[in-house]
């Protein structure tokens, strides 16, 4: 188990981006998808965003200003992630940095994706969310994200709940994905497989 993320699984700056429906296209292109090695993508996220047509940084783009250098944590709206099932988008958010996502809903297969690779998506009411870019626009936020307490802390005692599906929010602080998960109960499978065997020796 990773101890960074036991109770609580990120600290740090949030990143503000105000947008809608940012699909998988707009976080990875599909010309970077041509590698299946998990490495390499953090300069590939949201690059058609986050660069000029020379290459330069572009200096409009949110994720470029220098007070969000460093973010960990992404505030976004509504259905992020939505689009084709790519898993090199999740790769590339959590290569750059990003350990936390919150916004008002996610893509299905998104979301399930990310859970898997060990992100935790959050999400809220468009109320909260409105209240969290309002917090964004006063300054740059530092916030703590209690996972076991269901706690996004925002300092000086305030404090925002959130839910989450059991079953991720374990996996998510005994730091396992699907298959870690399942290994957990290797002896229990193992003694079904050798009882099976026993009372059913015709399936092999």
């Amino acid at each position: 188990m990773n101890p960074s993320i036991h109770p609580v699984f990120a600290s740090g700056l949030v990143g503000p981006l105000d947008k809608n429906n940012v699909d998988t296209d707009q976080i990875i292109p599909k010309q970077f998808l041509t590698s299946v090695s998990r490495d390499g993508f953090a300069e590939a996220l949201f690059y058609d965003w986050r660069y000029l047509a020379d290459g330069s940084p572009n200096p409009d783009f949110v994720l470029n200003f220098p007070q969000y250098q460093g973010a960990t944590i992404l505030l976004s709206r509504a259905n992020f992630g939505c689009g084709s099932s790519r898993e090199h988008a999740p790769w590339a958010l959590q290569q750059y940095g990003f350990q936390v996502i919150i916004a008002e809903s996610f893509a299905d297969i998104f979301y399930n994706n990310c859970a898997n690779n060990g992100m935790l998506l959050i999400a809220l009411s468009k109320g909260n969310i409105d209240s969290l870019f309002t917090r964004c626009n006063e300054g740059p936020q530092q916030w703590q994200i209690d996972l076991k307490n269901q706690e996004i802390r925002f300092g000086n005692n305030a404090a925002l709940g959130f839910e989450i599906d059991p079953d991720i929010k374990q996996r998510l602080l005994s730091g396992l994905d699907f298959i870690g998960s399942s290994e957990q109960f290797a002896p229990q499978i193992s003694d079904f497989e050798q009882s099976r065997k026993t009372s059913q020796p015709w399936l092999g």
